[in-house]
Formats: C-alpha cells, structure tokens, sequence
C-alpha cells in the first residue's frame, strides 16, 4: 500500500490513493492540485522521510467540491459583569480526491 503525509493550511493529513480528504479551503481554480510539501512517503517496501520536505516525491490530488463545515458557536461569558457574546463561525474547506504518489 502506497501512502504519504503532506502539509497544506498548516495541517498534516495522512493520504492514499483514491481517498477524499477536507482541508482548508484553497485559492487556485477547479483542476488538479499538486502538493509538495511532502514529509513522508511509503511506495511499496520503500520508506522515504524528509528533513523537513522530500524533494522528489509530488502527490497528485483533483478538487471535488468546495463547501462550509458545520457551525461552530463561540460563548464568551463573564461571571458577575453581565457579560455575554454569542458567535457562530463555519469554516470553509476544499474537499479534494488523491489521484497518485510520485516518487521520482
């Protein structure tokens, strides 16, 4: 089983072929993506680790869907001082289907 960890928005996400990941939401256009901020790759019996990125594998990925997650509320609330305030945010986020590992 082929697999890596890539890097994008300041996250790590574990990835294989054919599998859907949501990460932050990206700025580019519909298309294929390609992510090289690659920190670990496993092809076949072969590991590969980078200190801190590997330079020669790219991980190849095709943006399905651009959405928001669900609401989140943020309370704040101060004891004593009637002090509330109620907020509700919802990321947005790219999901994205991992096409291949290269390992050149």
């Amino acid at each position: 089983m082929n697999y890596a960890v890539i890097e994008t928005g300041g996250k790590q996400y574990f990835v294989t072929p054919d599998t859907k990941i949501k990460i932050e939401k990206l700025s580019e256009s519909k298309g294929l993506i390609n992510f090289d901020k690659v920190l670990l790759a496993k092809k076949g019996d072969a590991f590969y680790f980078g200190r801190p990125n590997l330079d020669n594998v790219l991980v190849t990925a095709e943006r399905t869907r651009e959405g928001k997650s669900k609401k989140v509320i943020v309370f704040k609330y101060h004891s004593k001082t009637r002090y509330r305030k109620k907020k509700g945010h919802r990321q947005q986020f790219s999901e994205v289907l991992i096409k291949e590992i290269n390992v050149k």
